[in-house]
Formats: structure tokens, C-alpha cells, sequence
């Protein structure tokens, strides 16, 4: 919990024009476009393109990139859990996105619910497969002690660095 929370933090969103966000981990430069319609984003060259109505705030333009995060997630989440359903012998019947503080996962071994943190959105790909394969051993073993770690080291043996890499970017 430590970690996430000391984790290198961007300057507070204005959303606006020439601002960085990260997308999958690549930085890209925010170019705000008012026009008539729903907010939507666009990935052009390197550039965020955030469309948005005239007049909108930061609160709403915040909105629609959250919106347009849980899309990305909700498209690319499912890959690596099928991947890694095979593997680790166990399936995930239900996930969700949500804003979390202090944690990048969650799972619940009864219901076999898994949560994702939506900032996952702006990690490396790497990380959210990491927090698939992390929050999925869960369902062997509970706690993070031995067995967890020999779990963690056998299915993905690069995992400690994922999880720097994870927690420093």
C-alpha cells in the first residue's frame, strides 16, 4: 500500500491543451478540440485528441478521460485473464474497474470477484498482465507468504520486476 501511495504522481490535472498523459504507459500530449456533441477521445500520432463540448470544465473533461480509460480497460482486461485462466487452472467469473487509493487489485476468493484500479490504464501493458496473474494467485493462496511468492515465481518469473516497474512509474 506503501508503495502505491508513494508512487511518482503527476502535477494536478487541468486538462488542457500540452498537458502529458500516459496511455498504456507511452506518454502522450493532451490536445483539447471543443465541438457540438458527446465528449470522446482518439489516440492520433503520439497526441490524446479529447473532444469535448464547448464550455466543459476540467471535472468533465476528467470524466470523459475516466470513461475512456474504463473502455481501453474493459477492452484489453480480458486477454490476459484468458490467457493466464489455463495456466494458473482457475477462472475469473467476474471482474470489475474501479478508482482505488491504495491498490492496484483486488480479489475476493469467495465470489472469485476480481477489481482492477482504473490507473492501470496508464501503466504498461506488462503491469495490468502482473496484476491479472497476482490477484488470480490469490485464488490458491490467500496471503502473501511463502507459498504466494513460489505461486508468483512460477507462473511469472519476471513478477518482482513487473512490480517495481509497476510501482515506480
Amino acid at each position: 500500500r506503501q508503495l502505491l501511495q508513494d508512487a511518482t504522481r503527476l502535477s494536478p490535472r487541468e486538462m488542457v491543451t500540452g498537458e502529458s498523459h500516459y496511455v498504456w504507459g507511452a506518454r502522450h500530449r493532451l490536445k483539447v478540440i471543443e465541438r457540438p456533441g458527446r465528449g470522446h477521445l482518439e489516440l492520433d500520432a503520439g497526441r490524446l485528441l479529447m473532444y469535448v463540448p464547448a464550455g466543459s470544465d476540467a471535472s468533465e473533461r476528467l470524466r470523459i478521460l475516466q470513461r475512456w480509460q474504463r473502455e481501453q480497460l474493459r477492452a484489453t482486461i480480458p486477454v490476459p485473464i484468458e490467457k493466464w485462466e489455463p495456466v494458473i487452472g482457475r477462472t475469473v467469473p467476474r471482474w470489475s474497474i474501479r478508482r482505488m487509493k491504495t491498490k492496484w487489485g483486488s480479489c475476493n476468493r469467495e465470489t472469485g470477484h476480481i477489481w482492477f484500479n482504473l490507473e492501470l490504464a496508464t501503466k504498461h501493458p506488462i503491469s495490468l498482465e502482473y496484476i491479472v496473474v497476482h490477484e488470480m494467485a490469490h485464488y490458491l493462496e490467500r496471503k502473501h507468504g511463502d507459498r504466494f511468492t513460489a505461486l508468483m515465481d512460477s507462473f511469472l518469473p519476471d513478477w518482482r520486476t513487473r512490480r517495481h516497474q509497476l510501482n515506480d512509474a
